[in-house]
C-alpha cells in the first residue's frame, strides 16, 4: 500500500458500498491505518519542521510588540505575587532592560481571565524575564497544535498521509506562526478548543465501539438500548473546554457547539446500530451527562484558573463584596468575583473605536485587514531604507482556499451528509458566527487575528478537499496520479507563499523596496 493508498475513507457514500458484508464494529467504526513507524513519524516530522520555525530567533524583535505590553508584565505578577497587578507606564523601558521592578501597587484591572496568562509565567520562571521566556509558552503551545492537528485529521479521514497534510498546512500558516511568537492568548485558546475537539473524535469511536460491541454480545435495543455510563474523554473536553474559557470568553461559545455535536454523534451512532428508540436511548443514558461534562466541569476549571485572586487580597476588587455588606466566607469571594466578571463583560462589550486594524469578521477569510503587531525601520539591512515589521497574516493560499473547500464541504455534508464535513463546518462556525452578531449587534471592535481560533478546522476542510481529489484507491491510476500531482502542486505553492511572506512574519530587517513587494494590497499597510 503507497502513502495515498491512506486517502480513502473520507468518502461516506464509499463507506456505505464497502461496509456490506463487514462487522457492525467494523462499519461502525472504519479501521486505523496499520501500526507502523510512519505513524508517528510523520506528523512528528512536520511538528519538527513547525517548531523549528516557532523557535528560531524567537527573541526576536528584541522588543515589547503589539499587546505584549499587558500580558508579559501581568504574566510576571502573576508568577511573583499570584495576581495581576498595576504596573508603571514605562513598563516596556523597563522590561527590555530587564529590570524587574515594574509594579506600582493594587490589583490591575483585567479584560481577560488568567490562564493564559499562568502559562506565559512558566516561560518566565524558565528562561527569565525575556522576549525569549515571554513567548516561550506560546511558542511551545503553537508547535504542539501541529501535532494535534495531524493526528485529529488523520483519525477523521484514517489516513496518516492526510494527517501529515493537515499538520503541514498549519505549520506553513503565517498567522499560526505569528500567533506562535507573540505573547498574547489567541494560541491558547486555540489549543484548548482543537484539544476538546480532538477528545470528543477518540469519545466518538470509543462509545460507537461499545455500542457495536453491546449489540453483538445481545444487549436488547428497545427501551434506553446500550448504557455507556460516564464518557471520561467527554470529561476531558470539558476540562479543555473550561481552560479556554479561562483563557478567553469566546470559549464558551464551542460548549455550545460541541455539545451540540456530542448529541448529534450519539444520535447517529444508536440509529446506525438498529436501536429504534434512539431519541430515547441518547436522552436517556447519555445526554444526561451532558450538563456535567460540559457545565459543571468548565465552570469548576474557569473558578480554579481565579486561585490565585481568591488566595491574595490585592486582586482588583477582591473586596468588593465584603466592602457592600457580604461577608459570609466562601460566598462572599464568588459574589466579588461575580461582579468583577460582569464588569469585565460590560467592558468586553463597550469596546467599539474602529481606527487602525479594525476589519469586520466576514472579510477574515479574504484577509482584506491583517494586524501590524510591530514595525521599525533598522540600518541594518545594507540598503539605504530598511523595514522590518511583524505582520499578523494568514498565508493567502490558504486562507484563500479555505473559501471553495467549506462551501464544498457544507454541499457535502447537506448531500451525502458526511459527519466529517458537518464537524468542520461546526468548529469554523462556533468560532466565527459570534463575532459577525457583536460586529452587527453592538458594533464591537475586531481584528483579523481573532481568527486563529479555527484555523484548525479550515485546514481540516481544505484538507478532506484533498483527500477527495487523491481519489479511492480503486480510482482509475491516471486518476490518482492526476490527484497526487494537483495535491502536491497545491502543497508546493503554499510553501513558496509561506516563504516569501517569512520575512515580515518574524521581524527580519529587509530593504524597504523588498517590503513593499510583499504588500500585495493597500489595506496591510
Amino acid at each position: 500500500m503507497t502513502a495515498f493508498d491512506e486517502a480513502s475513507t473520507i468518502d461516506a457514500a464509499s463507506e456505505r458500498r464497502t461496509g456490506r458484508g463487514l462487522s457492525l464494529r467494523d462499519r461502525l467504526v472504519p479501521s486505523m491505518p496499520p501500526a507502523s513507524l510512519w505513524n508517528w513519524a510523520g506528523p512528528l516530522l512536520v511538528t519538527l519542521f513547525g517548531g523549528f520555525l516557532r523557535f528560531y530567533r524567537l527573541g526576536d524583535p528584541h522588543a515589547v510588540i503589539f499587546d505584549e505590553t499587558y500580558y508579559v508584565p501581568d504574566a510576571y505578577s502573576i508568577l511573583r505575587h499570584g495576581v495581576e497587578l498595576k504596573h508603571v507606564s514605562t513598563v516596556n523601558e523597563l522590561l527590555l532592560r530587564g529590570d524587574m521592578n515594574i509594579f506600582r501597587g493594587g490589583g490591575e484591572y483585567v479584560a481577560h481571565p488568567p490562564l493564559g496568562k499562568v502559562l506565559m509565567a512558566g516561560g518566565d520562571w524558565l528562561f527569565g524575564l525575556t522576549p525569549f521566556g515571554w513567548r516561550f509558552a506560546v511558542a511551545l503551545i503553537g508547535t504542539v497544535s501541529i501535532l494535534m492537528t495531524a493526528r485529529i485529521t488523520r483519525r477523521m479521514t484514517r489516513s496518516t498521509l492526510l494527517g501529515c497534510v493537515a499538520g503541514l498546512l498549519m505549520a506553513l500558516d503565517g498567522l499560526e506562526l505569528v500567533l506562535s511568537r507573540t505573547a498574547i492568548l489567541d494560541i491558547f485558546l486555540m489549543f484548548c478548543v482543537l484539544a476538546a475537539f480532538g477528545m470528543l473524535l477518540i469519545d466518538r469511536d470509543v462509545s460507537r465501539a461499545q455500542l457495536a460491541d453491546a449489540v453483538t454480545d445481545g444487549v436488547k435495543l428497545d427501551g434506553g438500548g446500550p448504557r455507556l455510563g460516564i464518557r471520561w474523554r467527554r470529561v476531558l473536553a470539558g476540562v479543555f473546554l473550561g481552560c479556554a474559557c479561562a483563557t478567553k470568553w469566546d470559549g464558551v461559545w464551542y460548549i455550545f457547539a460541541f455539545g451540540a455535536l456530542a448529541t448529534a454523534w450519539d444520535l447517529g451512532a444508536r440509529r446506525a446500530t438498529g436501536h429504534r428508540a434512539h431519541m430515547h436511548g441518547v436522552l436517556r443514558n447519555d445526554v444526561k451527562w451532558l450538563p456535567v461534562s460540559f457545565g459543571l466541569v468548565p465552570i469548576a476549571i474557569y473558578l480554579a484558573s481565579w486561585s490565585g485572586w481568591f488566595a491574595s487580597s490585592r486582586g482588583y476588587d477582591r473586596d468588593w463584596a465584603a466592602l457592600n455588606g457580604n461577608h459570609t466566607p466562601i460566598w462572599s469571594a464568588l459574589d466579588s468575583l461575580y461582579q468583577y466578571n460582569k464588569s469585565m463583560l460590560s467592558f468586553g462589550l463597550s469596546v467599539n473605536s474602529h481606527q487602525g486594524y479594525v476589519s469586520e469578521p466576514w472579510t477574515w477569510l479574504f484577509i482584506t485587514r491583517p494586524v501590524s503587531f510591530f514595525y521599525a525601520t533598522p540600518k541594518t539591512c545594507g540598503a539605504a531604507s530598511c523595514a522590518q515589521e511583524v505582520l499578523a497574516i494568514g498565508t493567502p493560499t490558504i486562507w484563500w482556499a479555505s473559501i471553495p473547500a467549506l462551501l464544498f464541504c457544507l454541499w457535502w455534508w447537506i448531500s451525502r451528509r458526511d459527519w466529517r464535513a458537518g464537524a468542520v463546518l461546526l468548529g469554523v462556525t462556533g468560532g466565527w458566527l459570534p463575532w459577525f452578531w457583536f460586529a452587527w449587534h453592538d458594533n464591537r471592535t475586531e481584528y483579523y487575528y481573532y481568527a486563529v481560533v479555527f484555523l484548525p478546522f479550515l485546514v481540516m476542510a481544505i484538507t478532506l478537499c484533498l483527500g477527495l481529489i487523491i481519489g479511492q484507491p480503486g480510482a482509475a491510476p491516471r486518476r490518482r496520479v492526476a490527484g497526487a500531482v494537483i495535491t502536491g502542486a497545491y502543497l508546493l505553492l503554499v510553501l513558496a507563499n509561506f516563504a516569501y511572506l517569512y520575512p515580515m512574519l518574524t521581524a527580519q530587517a529587509i530593504p524597504y523596496a523588498t517590503w513593499q513587494q510583499r504588500i500585495w494590497f493597500s489595506s496591510w499597510i
